[in-house]
């Protein structure tokens, strides 16, 4: 058991490394691995001890932390599991809007991870011309410009129709990205309806039914796989009935990485009512 502690220990560093050498120091939650390194060390450094010392120490100890830490990798493993289960459940079908999360912006360029979810709105704005894109983000500390901004030309720029293009630019956080992004559908659809009225007039005014505008319409999230489950999770919190996820490639040397970190951020997210 040594070993095997002593050897995870040595992974985090070296994956921590390898995340560093890749991507540089700005990778957020990169640190929590030379943490785990040192718990690892810690812990194989304790076991040694207890088994040179056995007689000198009560079992308790040792009973509290193979509990606390086998109760936390139960909640991480079944965390995990979830997160699975929104990258499965992602789907290619038409809907009445996306809404595109969005993501850091390097100055006025999408980052690498924002840029595979715009590409992935590209393909998926191609496929189904009718569904409206909702640019979900707004302008964060380190930013020059709205996130949403930067999805807008990028999206432009490769050929999206301005007309299928929505913005959000007021968010910061996921559950404001959804919140937002819900405000703007609904003024989508009540504008739809008033000219839908004055289109067909007396027609119009007996079609229309009051009510949330949410309860007829399909809306897609379209983000990074691993965040499906908790974008969905928070969306459904806030009312939407019909919510389904649309999957964009993560970086495959941060998978380890954006998933623990994807984990914590469900927990605090659930702690918080937010899902």
């Amino acid at each position: 058991m040594t070993v095997i502690l002593e050897a995870a220990a040595g992974l985090c560093l070296l994956y921590y490394g390898g995340i560093v050498l890749s991507t540089g120091f700005s990778v957020s939650f990169s640190l929590f691995w030379p943490f785990c390194a040192a718990l690892f060390g810690f812990l194989a450094a304790g076991r040694h001890y207890y088994l040179n010392h056995r007689e000198e120490i009560p079992v308790w100890p040792l009973v509290s932390a193979v509990t606390v830490l086998g109760a936390a990798a139960a909640v991480i493993a079944v965390v995990l599991v979830l997160i699975g289960t929104g990258i499965l459940t992602s789907t290619k079908k038409s809907m009445d809007y996306v809404i595109v999360l969005g993501a850091k912006v390097n100055g006025t360029e999408p980052s690498n991870s924002l840029k595979k979810r715009l590409d992935r709105a590209i393909d998926y704005a191609e496929n189904n011309p009718n569904t409206f894109l909702v640019l979900s983000g707004g302008q964060g500390k380190d930013e020059e410009i709205a996130e949403a901004e930067v999805m807008y030309e990028y999206l432009r720029y490769n050929g999206v129709p301005e007309t299928q293009l929505l913005l959000e630019t007021r968010s910061t956080n996921t559950r404001e990205n959804i919140r937002y992004s819900l405000e703007v559908i609904r003024s989508q659809e009540q504008w739809k309806e008033r000219v839908f009225q004055q289109i067909f007039k007396e027609v119009g005014e007996n079609a229309y039914a009051p009510g949330d505008e949410l309860d007829s319409i399909h809306i897609g999230i379209l983000t990074s796989d691993f965040h499906l489950f908790r974008a969905k999770a928070i969306a459904k919190k806030q009312g939407v009935r019909n919510v389904y996820g649309i999957s964009a490639p993560s970086d495959p040397l941060l998978i380890p990485n954006l998933w623990l970190r994807e984990c914590f951020a469900i927990l605090k997210d659930k702690f918080m009512g937010n899902i």
